[in-house]
């Protein structure tokens, strides 16, 4: 397998914060020099105060295609149930000419009943829910092909989820990149089931970049960055290539992002 260069990702939760502390922490990511930022689409807090601050997330990324120049946007990850697929298509395209093509379009099949109660959405079962998205996935790469213009070029599809039956099926059919969550165990067992699926489907388990939300290991203090490092160097060892840090508001600390890059970039050009 050819390997990929390492790559690291913030994701800023825009919960408990106001949107000037997230614009400044997206631009401090942008000049501490990580490759994405993402926020993701929810409706209330997942954690903290639930009725807390928060704001809607493909409004923000179209504001973030503005206020940066450099790193990839995206959501981490889409909610498929919130939007029409042809709808999202044409929001996901025209972000992409925003940001001069720099979006990724993140999605998942949803999992937070409490958004979909208070939005009026249908929660169903996660089986429905799963072949929802890979219908709708369909249907978003056919509205490309048919908008105008056309997306800058391939929009990256990113695909959230851990589920070995019908989650990792959808990535290795449609995916680009694979974002799952847990320790490296965890995470090598999923990369090979994910591989086991793609020589199902006949797809190259090369072309899929490994993702993972990269956290201190448990007994360690948060604020010791020098563990989010050798996290990153487990998951590492068993395939991920792009880490993303979750960092909430109302004050976003990112002081790991600074060992991570320079990690990074020490591991690139070793």
């Amino acid at each position: 397998m050819t390997d990929r260069p390492i790559r690291v990702a913030v994701q800023l939760q825009p919960q408990h914060a106001d949107y000037g502390e997230i614009r400044r922490a997206v631009a401090e990511a942008e000049e501490i020099g990580v490759d994405m930022v993402f926020n993701w689409d929810h409706f209330f807090p997942l954690y903290g105060d639930r009725e807390g601050a928060h704001f809607e997330c493909w409004t923000m990324l179209g504001a973030w295609a503005e206020a940066t120049e450099r790193v990839q946007i995206g959501a981490l990850v889409t909610c498929n149930s919130y939007r029409n697929p042809q709808l999202l298509a044409d929001m996901a395209r025209t972000v992409d000419h925003v940001s001069d093509g720099r979006l990724v379009l993140g999605i998942g099949a949803g999992w937070f009943e409490h958004d979909y109660d208070e939005y009026g959405y249908e929660f169903a079962t996660a089986g429905r829910r799963l072949d929802a998205l890979a219908r709708d996935l369909s249907a978003i790469k056919a509205r490309w092909a048919r908008l105008s213009p056309p997306p800058t070029r391939h929009i990256p599809v990113l695909v959230g989820g851990g589920g070995e039956r019908k989650t990792l099926r959808i990535v290795a059919q449609n995916a680009d990149i694979w974002h799952g969550f847990g320790r490296a165990e965890t995470i090598a067992h999923k990369h090979s089931v994910l591989d086991q699926w793609c020589a199902k489907v006949g797809r190259d388990p090369a072309d899929i970049e490994r993702s993972a939300g990269v956290s201190p290991r448990p007994g360690r203090f948060p604020e010791d960055v020098r563990d989010y490092v050798a996290a990153a160097e487990e998951l590492h060892a068993v395939g991920t290539r792009l880490f993303t840090v979750g960092l909430s508001g109302p004050r976003y600390d990112l002081s790991p992002l600074r060992d991570l890059v320079a990690w990074r970039d020490s591991r690139n050009t070793g």
